[in-house]
């Protein structure tokens, strides 16, 4: 079995692990394009562009399945990445978690990118969704960017800054985008209220992870022997893994795998 992800950088690791998990023996291809990162200021046609080429490198290696581990991507480039591929090579996209977030009735904030927040894509799954309960919509400007580079000191001011415009008694928070799954601690904390119980986060990587298992008619297998391999795209060419990615318990563990070349 193997298994691709896409992504601009190194969004897609917690996806990549979440598959990890549930079958340490699945092969995994990542495919990314670091230089052009990031993907959200970029025009519609440029991010399908970019997320095309992306693609096609990741199928190159024959995966059975490909997880397009990027809110942008799967906002502007599904369509067109679906029409090349599919339904040869099923194409799993990644929707903001705002379904799940509402089941304790909110309030709710979504974080996500500038280009994200306040958008028709996201307004759409919010009057979708989440019809009766408060939703706040919080930017995070240079987030996704801080966590690409595992720059600590940035991604501190980014998140300080988002939590300030979340009010203080939401119940959970959605990360909107893929890279903010890599710093879910860390939000937490720092919207947590000392009277309230710790907000629930909700983010894509598990439900995108199984997904991608059913779509290929395969069961979760935890306890599979770990014989997997990781093959790293960087612009399509082979590569390791990026060392911001080592940062994160996700690429950590990824890393543990030996390489594919």
């Amino acid at each position: 079995m193997k298994i691709a992800l896409m992504d601009s950088g190194i969004g897609l690791l917690a996806a990549a692990a979440a598959v990890r998990r549930l079958r340490p023996d699945a092969d995994l291809v990542l495919s990314s394009d670091p230089g052009s990162m990031p993907w959200g200021p970029r025009t519609p046609e440029d991010v399908t562009a970019r997320a095309l080429a992306v693609a096609r490198a990741a199928a190159a290696h024959r995966p059975d399945a490909l997880i397009v581990a990027c809110n942008t991507a799967s906002v502007h480039a599904l369509p067109a990445l679906r029409a090349e591929l599919e339904p040869a090579l099923p194409v799993i996209g990644t929707v903001p978690a705002i379904k799940p977030s509402v089941a304790d009735g909110g309030p709710v904030a979504i974080w996500a990118t500038p280009a994200t927040t306040g958008s028709p894509y996201q307004r759409g799954l919010i009057r979708e969704f989440a019809r009766s309960v408060a939703v706040t919509e919080v930017p995070c400007p240079g987030l996704a960017d801080a966590v690409e580079h595992a720059d600590e000191a940035a991604i501190d001011r980014a998140i300080g800054a988002a939590a300030a415009l979340t009010p203080r008694d939401v119940r959970a928070v959605v990360l909107g985008c893929t890279h903010y799954e890599l710093v879910a601690e860390r939000i937490r904390a720092a919207v947590r209220q000392p009277v309230l119980p710790p907000a629930a986060l909700h983010g894509s990587a598990g439900a995108v992870a199984a997904q991608a298992l059913r779509r290929i008619g395969a069961e979760p297998a935890p306890s599979a022997e770990p014989t997997a391999s990781l093959t790293v795209l960087l612009g399509g060419r082979t590569g390791d893994l990026p060392q911001a990615a080592l940062a994160y318990a996700e690429g950590q563990l990824l890393g543990a795998v030996s390489p594919a070349r």
